[in-house]
């Protein structure tokens, strides 16, 4: 098989591949060359591949999708890591950390935005 794994700027993986593992939204599963075609949206994780040598390569995946059709799979995700599993850790810990400053950053900003529509939507009754 030939797997791809495309990011927004990069093709992050070009390879050929035996094996290809990842979690999507049903469960953990494997393809392998004769496997049937699927496409799934992939939950954030870790997706492995052996090459045809034996060599198992980890990537750390922020979700995507993936698509095996004929000999080719190819998966687009927004981020992903590739390196050693307990590299992989601490790099996949410091983006959620990271992430999850700007998430808390942007819920409040819209909890503001929130608080002043209905603060302008009240002031607009009482004029009524």
């Amino acid at each position: 098989m030939r797997l791809q794994v495309l990011l927004p700027t990069r093709v992050e993986v070009d390879e050929e591949a035996v094996q290809v593992s990842a979690e999507g939204a049903e469960g953990a599963f494997a393809l392998l060359p004769r496997h049937i075609d699927i496409a799934c949206a992939l939950r954030p994780g870790l997706l492995s591949f052996t090459a045809p040598g034996g060599r198992e390569t980890f990537l750390a995946i922020d979700g995507g999708v993936l698509v095996k059709c004929g000999e080719r799979v190819r998966v687009s995700t927004p981020r992903a890591a590739r390196g050693e599993l307990g590299d992989l850790r601490r790099a996949v810990e410091e983006q959620f950390r990271h992430l999850s400053d700007r998430q808390q950053q942007a819920r409040s900003a819209a909890e503001k935005m929130q608080a002043d529509f209905i603060r302008r939507f009240i002031e607009l009754e009482h004029r009524e």
